[in-house]
């Protein structure tokens, strides 16, 4: 008998897989997949590393299984919306085509069960540097690479010890006083965005950090990411929208499989 899956939602968000980089979390995200029961699926960017695949393929099973079973979802009925990031920005190209099921976007306009709007976008049309000095963008990049494949060393020898996942770069984020000024500034524009174009809240990934909050009457939604906190976005039958911590199923070992973060309701 198979057992029903835990994650039940009209809507999921999910963006920053990476596929194609060591970093990507893709056994934690199959997991997720697998536990996910949903009417429409939106993939909001940098879902392939096309930077990265420029210098050197990786591309392992688990990497081909995410996207067969993103395939299967489509067949099965799912809607799957793509809305590429500036990673995976070789499917612009294809907007408004569908690729086995999965339609691609620009953007799109999300609207929950209690009636409210959402934009969707990845958001790197928000990030000044990305826009104005791809250079530098392309530069960060790398060191964010180097500072993952330190962590995931790191992280395996906290496994060894019993402990649990811990992100080195998050916690930079929180601690040094310009990333959290670029995030700041980030949000607020996109916030700006959506309020230009009179919907209720934006749902965005881009910057890697979950995030949940009222900016000016605006609420802003980040998704997170699946190569450090490993964490989703999903709409209940009635409306409300949720973050879903899943980077604690590697440590669970048969507990329940996910941490809820912050709901809002209408």
């Amino acid at each position: 008998m198979t057992a029903s899956p835990s994650v039940v939602c009209r809507t999921a968000f999910i963006s920053d897989l990476h596929l194609g980089t060591r970093g990507c979390q893709a056994e934690l995200l199959l997991d997720f997949i697998r536990e996910l029961e949903c009417d429409t699926l939106y993939l909001i960017g940098d879902i392939i590393d096309g930077w990265k695949m420029k210098s050197g393929l990786y591309w392992p099973q688990s990497h081909n299984d995410v996207v067969q079973k993103v395939l299967r979802l489509a067949r099965k009925g799912v809607k799957v919306v793509y809305v590429p990031g500036n990673h995976d920005d070789f499917g612009r190209e294809f907007c408004g085509v569908h690729f086995g099921g999965v339609i691609v976007a620009k953007d799109d306009i999300h609207t929950t069960a209690d009636g409210r709007r959402f934009l969707v976008t990845h958001g790197d049309e928000f990030d000044g540097v990305v826009q104005h000095a791809k250079w530098l963008a392309f530069l960060g990049d790398w060191a964010y690479r180097g500072l993952l494949a330190s962590n995931t060393w790191f992280n395996r020898a906290r496994r060894m010890m019993g402990f649990g996942y811990w992100s080195l770069s998050a916690f930079l984020k929180v601690k040094v006083k310009n990333a959290l000024q670029f995030i700041e500034n980030f949000e607020e524009a996109i916030a700006e965005e959506a309020r230009r174009r009179g919907v209720d809240g934006v749902i965005c990934g881009h910057i890697h950090k979950a995030e949940m909050r009222d900016i000016g009457g605006v609420l802003y939604i980040n998704d997170g990411d699946w190569v450090e906190s490993c964490t989703a976005v999903v709409e209940r039958h009635d409306g409300t929208l949720e973050i879903i911590d899943w980077s604690r199923r590697g440590a669970l070992k048969g507990k329940p499989a996910l941490e809820v973060l912050e709901p809002v309701a209408a």
